[in-house]
């Protein structure tokens, strides 16, 4: 049975979640808001969210005004922001909430569901989405995919059939996967490929298009992950790096990775869950993961130069 959807609370207020709020109020006939507290709060509630040219005059609400529980929660954060967020999360959520994670990484849906229920989960990735932060202002060209699917082993109960027809109302672009944890391993590999690689060569993915020296660094890295997913049960093949390029062809030329967006404005990066989950993974299964490691080394000493203002 569809457990209709009606009310959505986004927490963050980023590239991807301005992204989908712009989609979403655009749609209309939807109760939206964002969640937040502190400094991101009174941003939100002091300044409209600008998404390709249009002020969204878009609520805001912290944690202790929520009085209702809210049909879906779109969580659209980095990785590092998560554990302070989850009491905002949980403050929306009831026995009927929907939590659909468009976050990077292979862990926050663990993460989110220790906190507020496992059956309130979808896994889900977002591929192909170009939104960018401009100083104040947010724009995006691609709208991408969202493909979502319940956890294995677990039959839907009305949250998947909810969730499609509410991004089908909202006009987001969106898929059902019968094999979730394939794709969510496949935007994993594709993440620690492209996110990693513009990073270390400050580079937009029209470098992408035209280098095949770019275009091997960011094959070497992905196919570390290759490696560790048969370790995992997960069928990676030549072909699922192919599929990626056909997507990254797609790109536009001047789109920037949101690892290359945090570099180029000295915020932290999620390189943890990327290079970090890689080596750690090789560690546990005694497989090598050198490139990667590099990366690592790589990306956090240009956080360490950042974060000390260092010039080179």
């Amino acid at each position: 049975m569809e457990k209709k959807i009606q009310s959505i609370c986004i927490v963050g207020a980023g590239a991807m979640g301005a992204a989908y709020a712009a989609m979403i109020s655009d749609a209309g006939g939807f109760s939206l808001f964002f969640l937040a507290q502190g400094t991101r709060y009174l941003k939100l509630k002091n300044k409209p969210l600008n998404v390709n040219g249009k002020d969204y005059d878009i609520p805001v609400m912290q944690p202790e005004e929520v009085t209702e529980h809210v049909d879906l929660i779109i969580v659209a954060l980095k990785h590092h922001h998560l554990p302070e967020a989850l009491q905002l999360i949980g403050s929306a959520v009831g026995p009927e909430t929907t939590i659909l994670s468009v976050m990077n990484g292979l862990e926050s849906e663990q993460i989110i569901g220790r906190v507020c229920g496992m059956d309130k989960m979808v896994y889900a990735i977002a591929i192909g989405i170009d939104a960018v932060k401009e100083g104040d202002c947010f724009t995006y060209a691609r709208p991408g995919n969202i493909i979502f699917g319940r956890e294995p082993q677990k039959e839907d109960d009305g949250r998947v059939t909810g969730l499609h027809y509410a991004l089908s109302r909202a006009a987001i672009p969106h898929e059902v996967s019968e094999d979730i944890m394939r794709i969510m391993w496949w935007k994993f590999m594709v993440n620690v490929g492209v996110n990693q690689a513009s990073a270390v060569l400050s580079a937009p993915y029209g470098v992408f298009h035209s280098s095949p020296d770019a275009m091997a660094l960011m094959q070497q890295l992905m196919l570390e992950v290759v490696a560790l997913a048969e370790k995992n049960s997960i069928n990676l093949t030549q072909k699922d790096l192919d599929d990626w390029k056909t997507v990254l062809l797609t790109l536009a030329p001047e789109g920037k990775t949101s690892m290359l967006q945090d570099v180029e404005a000295g915020r932290k990066t999620e390189v943890e869950i990327f290079a970090g989950t890689v080596v750690s993974m090789g560690i546990k299964h005694n497989i090598p993961t050198p490139v990667n490691l590099a990366i690592m080394h790589i990306i956090k000493v240009m956080e360490e130069k950042q974060l000390l203002n260092i010039d080179t």
